[in-house]
């Protein structure tokens, strides 16, 4: 769901434009007066989640030749779905990926744990259950659900919890690079942690030289940093060129994201 930075983010736009629809001031060049902005949007924000409206007042925000200006506003809970309706929206495309990456259904989820305060907007309730087909779970505070959670990985990676299995899974495909410079993968994204993967390769051209090749992650197609690249055991030794196809290959790749 939204993220709160976002969320004041676009609250702080929606307030400087109304200032700068009545004032014809902009204050984007004012540090002094974004910084006040900010505040006011996360104070609005925290009040907008609870009740119907809520009331923006900043005086003497700046100043120009006919005196002092203020921002005084009322912002209704309302007003306040409409701007962060667009930001709601754009989580439902990743939440279809996660299912279909998942290879379920909606229908296959029984349960939603919302979080972060802002997942208490009704809009963000109704957007859930539209593509879940179910209401959010009210059982979890979506304030406290991360800190929940990351103490039970701390405790069990500490070892004093022992009843609850931890489970890891890679957020990118992990392969190598052949021939082009075209990725193949070899441990899919998603897939759960430790675990290794096998896959015999083969010279593709005629007089191919076979070397060590560069670990590769996707879902960026980009190169793995060296820090980053797992355990994966393959040709130590440039080979002398040989018949396409006539040496084959095979590389080991293991994954262990999960470590005490």
């Amino acid at each position: 769901m939204p993220n709160t930075p976002g969320v004041w983010n676009v609250l702080v736009d929606h307030i400087l434009n109304e200032f700068k629809a009545e004032n014809s001031i902009d204050l984007n060049g004012d540090r002094m007066a974004i910084q006040h902005i900010h505040k006011a949007a996360k104070k609005a924000k925290i009040e907008l989640l609870s009740t119907a409206q809520t009331e923006i007042n900043l005086p003497f925000i700046t100043t120009d030749v006919s005196g002092p200006k203020h921002i005084n506003t009322k912002l209704m809970c309302s007003k306040f779905e409409s701007l962060v309706a667009p930001l709601i929206q754009c989580t439902v495309a990743p939440c279809k990926k996660a299912l279909s990456d998942a290879g379920v259904k909606s229908s296959d989820i029984h349960k939603v744990i919302l979080i972060g305060d802002v997942t208490r907007m009704p809009r963000v309730t109704e957007t859930v259950k539209s593509v879940f087909g179910c209401e959010p779970s009210k059982g979890v505070n979506p304030d406290e659900a991360v800190a929940i959670g990351a103490s039970i990985q701390g405790g069990v990676l500490a070892g004093s919890i022992t009843d609850v299995p931890l489970l890891d899974v890679t957020p990118l495909s992990l392969g190598i690079e052949t021939r082009s410079g075209i990725m193949t993968k070899l441990i899919m994204h998603n897939t759960t942690t430790p675990t290794k993967k096998s896959q015999v390769f083969s010279t593709t051209v005629e007089a191919n030289v076979i070397c060590n090749a560069r670990t590769m992650t996707s879902l960026s197609w980009y190169h793995v940093p060296p820090r980053l690249i797992p355990n994966v055991p393959g040709a130590s030794n440039v080979w002398t060129p040989q018949e396409m196809g006539k040496v084959m290959v095979k590389k080991r790749m293991a994954l262990d994201l999960v470590e005490a």
